[in-house]
């Protein structure tokens, strides 16, 4: 089991760092990739104190940066002989954001952190991949993606390099939905364009867990106290990093690949009615998504605009 290695991005909170600890205490050699090194440091030396195990690496990078990507991949190449499971956990959500934001590469700061950051590094990574018994790729996806059984509901084809930003209100909640639903609709493609090398690509919806006191203290008050007297409930982040290491290690998964999962572990399947009352059954339920991600105009048209942004 040592010998299996694990990338996780944004591991130095909230989920990330809870699986980095699963897997560390299972045995893998764990690569935190994480932006900020200076509060990454302190957790890596903490998920090692607990489990015990001293191949815990961290490495820097910034998912919204297609530079920074390249010369992480790079150094994990010459590094590690081959990678077993890549988890794309980070993603970008700044609650109360009100200005449009790019990125380095002048893209959408949500669509370049949370869709095109993963694609291009999976297709860098995607021969060492390929060198694995089993490999196995997971994207972090979110029941935002419900507010999409709205038959008007569409992505922003047109807006992700700001050309509308003058113009056309701005929603971070709006984006990051959007921005997860694109990362779905990868999971189905690079699923069929891995399933020759052997490489299974999945999504997890993710479901309600904790928020952290930072996380919080960004929102605006009436959802400051919505939050808090949410989190009473909800769930710790363990819960969800148990549910990404089942995926990416159990028999049970080892031939799932172009798969939705949800927090029961369950496959999810593409709506068929999204009218009235069954519309409602589906935003309230876990078992369907909406038609809109399998929809394979609207698969091609994120595919090609991924494979486009991220040329060299």
């Amino acid at each position: 089991m040592k010998e299996k290695t694990v990338i996780i991005t944004g591991a130095n909170s909230g989920i990330g760092k809870a699986a980095a600890l699963k897997f560390a205490t299972e045995g893998y050699h764990v690569i935190m990739a994480c932006r900020n090194m200076e509060i990454s440091t302190a957790v890596q030396e903490n998920v090692i104190e607990i489990t015990k195990n001293i191949n815990v690496d961290l490495m820097q990078l910034d998912i919204s940066s297609f530079d920074s990507i390249r010369t992480f991949c790079t150094a994990f190449k010459s590094k590690y002989p081959r990678l077993d499971i890549l988890i794309h956990n980070a993603a970008y959500l700044n609650h109360g954001e009100k200005e449009y934001k790019l990125s380095p590469e002048h893209i959408e700061l949500s669509f370049a952190t949370n869709t095109f950051g993963p694609f291009l590094m999976t297709r860098l990574l995607a021969d060492h991949l390929a060198k694995s018994p089993d490999p196995r790729i997971l994207h972090a996806c979110t029941t935002n993606i419900k507010n999409f059984f709205d038959p008007k509901r569409k992505i922003e084809f047109d807006n992700l390099r700001g050309e509308l930003r003058g113009t056309r209100p701005y929603s971070t909640y709006k984006m990051y939905g959007d921005s997860k639903m694109a990362l779905l609709m990868l999971t189905f493609k690079l699923a069929e364009e891995y399933k020759s090398m052997g490489i299974k690509v999945n999504a997890l919806q993710i479901n309600r867990v904790k928020l952290s006191k930072e996380t919080i203290k960004k929102m605006h008050s009436f959802w400051k106290v919505f939050a808090l007297l949410q989190n009473i409930t909800n769930p710790l982040p363990a819960g969800m990093a148990d549910n990404y290491f089942h995926i990416c290690t159990s028999d049970e998964f080892k031939n799932v690949t172009g798969q939705l999962i949800n927090h029961k572990r369950e496959v999810v399947k593409p709506s068929t009615n999204e009218k009235g009352l069954t519309q409602l059954k589906n935003i309230l339920g876990s078992n369907s998504y909406p038609r809109y991600a399998a929809d394979p105009q609207n698969v091609e048209q994120i595919w090609r605009l991924s494979t486009l942004l991220t040329e060299d």
